[in-house]
């Protein structure tokens, strides 16, 4: 299994970006997908989750600001960032959780996509 991520940039403060990540490999079913980020210093935290049941988190500094999406058909993951701030420059990683068999479950990440929100 592999995640590919793309989307990210350099930015304006108060612009958006859009982020992708794309499982491909010998997927059975893929159940929570989710966004992390890390900052220089810092250490990696959770962005954003889609369960495979339709729901979603965030955490509080992004809650109204970032979307996360799912297309299961194309086993994709989207991150809607609007509202860009100087904080929320960091590499951002994609990560899922996903069955390979009946019983092959891990958790699967991949590699970050640098975004940096600067005027």
């Amino acid at each position: 299994v592999q995640l590919q991520a793309s989307g990210g940039g350099l930015v304006q403060p108060g612009g958006s970006l859009r982020l992708s990540c794309a499982a491909s490999g010998r997927i059975l079913s893929i159940h929570t997908l989710a966004w992390y980020r890390q900052a220089p210093g810092k250490q990696r935290e959770l962005v954003a989750a889609a369960t495979n049941h339709g729901t979603t988190n965030y955490a509080d500094p992004v809650k109204g600001r970032f979307t996360i999406s799912r297309d299961n058909a194309k086993s994709t993951v989207y991150l809607q960032m609007n509202s860009l701030k100087p904080e929320d420059t960091a590499v951002y990683y994609c990560n899922a959780d996903i069955s390979t068999g009946w019983e092959s479950r891990s958790e699967y990440w991949g590699k970050g996509t640098q975004v940096t929100v600067s005027s």
